[in-house]
């Protein structure tokens, strides 16, 4: 991930005290664990298959963590911040922009969906009747 990206995305990520009377486990670097989600994300594989030798944590710790930041709100002010960027320098390149439901409700929904013909040749008639 290059430092541009990072320097962006790491104010945005809430601070977690470790407990003092019973730390545990040091807590992953939250970058590690970023590029982490970006590799499961990018290559398709299951979270449970994150190789262990990329040292980017486990499946399971990259979900935690993603959860835990969906829950601060993180990806909406990146999401934002993204957003105001791409408008001061002029207009965002809506040729490159696209709009799913996630983001946008369909309120009117779409036409009726048709009922598709069918490509298998005819019946053969009945020879009981």
């Amino acid at each position: 991930m290059p430092d541009s990206l990072w320097d962006r995305i790491d104010p945005l990520l809430p601070g977690v005290e470790r407990r003092r009377r019973h730390p545990g486990r040091k807590r992953l670097d939250d970058r590690k664990v970023l590029c982490g989600i970006l590799f499961v994300l990018h290559t398709g594989i299951r979270r449970e298959l994150l190789p262990q030798e990329l040292g980017l944590g486990s499946g399971m710790t990259c979900w935690r963590r993603l959860a835990e930041w969906h829950q601060a709100g993180v990806w909406e002010r990146l999401h934002r911040l993204r957003l105001e960027e791409l408008h001061a320098t002029g207009q965002p390149a809506w040729s490159r922009t696209v709009i799913d439901s996630s983001h946008v409700r369909a309120l009117k929904g779409g036409p009726e969906p048709v009922r598709a013909r069918s490509t298998a040749a005819d019946r053969a008639p009945s020879t009981t009747c």
